[in-house]
């Protein structure tokens, strides 16, 4: 009797325990939404598996986006840098669920739009710069008022300056990636989702360690 088709994807058969969904999927989206899509258990052994053994072309993905992103990150200060690893959190947490779904030209051009923004109100103007298309205008409009919302450990507002600069870092990422790291349109949105679920390896497994692990991505290593 052949296994019944994957519920995540709905394409290829379904040949894996899930713990989470507790139903059985793909290997595929095993190993593509794990902690990013799929909330894994930490007992999972196929989250165990990978993290003790991750696959050589897991690596190699992880070494191609550090060559990529270490030149872009390396003009900011430590405190701007850790400002970069926060926004790519906010960033995946408005796209991933987005209809439609959102490209590497639209945060492009969010990013520029943004940058322009906030560079504007760092010398006492307030005043909205307008993206140049409507679906940059509106990822504008869903990720502004994350980006000035307080930090939720209670620390001190961002400043206005700190953001443009990162904001300029993404939006030059969000233009090379596809020519640096291949993947079509969404280079640098694939990108971000990597960051995100490497930071969520890295928590969990400190978690299982007994120790402490931070909520940010640590595949770049300044």
């Amino acid at each position: 009797m052949s296994a019944p088709v994957c519920p995540s994807c709905r394409k290829r058969r379904a040949r894996r325990a899930c713990p989470a969904l507790r139903r059985d999927i793909c290997t595929v989206c095993c190993a593509t939404k794990r902690l990013a899509e799929i909330q894994c258990p930490s007992d999972c052994r196929y989250l165990a598996s990978a993290q003790n053994h991750p696959p050589a072309a897991v690596q190699r993905q992880i070494e191609r986006d550090t060559r990529f992103l270490l030149p872009i990150v390396a003009v900011l200060q430590p405190h701007q840098y850790r400002l970069f690893l926060r926004v790519q959190f906010l960033l995946h947490d408005v796209v991933r669920n987005a209809d439609p779904p959102v490209d590497d030209r639209t945060v492009r051009e969010t990013a520029d739009a943004l940058a322009k923004t906030y560079d504007t109100a760092g010398k006492g103007i307030i005043y909205a710069h307008q993206a140049s298309s409507l679906a940059a205008d509106r990822l504008s409009r869903e990720l502004k008022p994350r980006l000035d919302a307080p930090p939720e450990d209670g620390g001190p507002r961002v400043g206005d300056r700190d953001l443009a600069a990162v904001l300029r870092c993404i939006e030059r990422a969000a233009s090379g990636a596809a020519g640096a790291l291949g993947g079509g349109g969404r280079a640098y949105v694939d990108l971000v989702s990597r960051l995100v679920r490497t930071s969520a390896t890295a928590t969990r497994a400190a978690a299982r360690r007994g120790g402490k692990a931070g909520d940010e991505p640590r595949i770049i290593v300044p």
